[in-house]
């Protein structure tokens, strides 16, 4: 008996992307050693329209940036344009606005962003 061609199983679109941020994730939070102040040039793989240069001392563009980064670069932009220290400072509101597929990727991958986000981020009534 010949053998049957078996449909090859097919990923929807947001196992794609999941996949796709899944291969870029840091083994550690520890190896995000990016800086913490001051201008930062982005790569025009990272970003190729728009403003390339982000100062992080203004926290808009520290959150633009971070957003981007987190979307469209490879693990090496990770690992050196962020930074672990203000990755889990933002991250309760930079959640909010990057994809849902990046959040589904990297708090099961690193449990303490999952608890910042579960933390208020104000101050609670006495």
């Amino acid at each position: 008996m010949a053998p049957q061609n078996q449909p090859e199983p097919t990923m929807t679109a947001a196992e794609v992307r999941r996949a796709c941020y899944a291969r870029r994730l840091p083994a550690s939070l520890d190896e995000l050693i990016g800086p913490v102040s001051g201008p930062v040039p982005l790569p025009l793989h990272v970003a190729w329209s728009g403003l390339r240069t982000y100062d992080l001392d203004r926290p808009k563009l520290r959150m633009s940036m971070y957003r981007t980064v987190l979307a469209e670069g490879q693990r090496d932009d990770l690992t050196t344009l962020l930074n672990k220290h203000l990755l889990l400072a933002q991250w309760p509101v930079l959640r909010t606005l990057i994809s849902r597929h990046i959040v589904a990727v990297w708090e099961p991958a690193f449990p303490e962003l999952a608890d910042r986000a579960a933390a208020p981020t104000w101050p609670a009534p006495k």
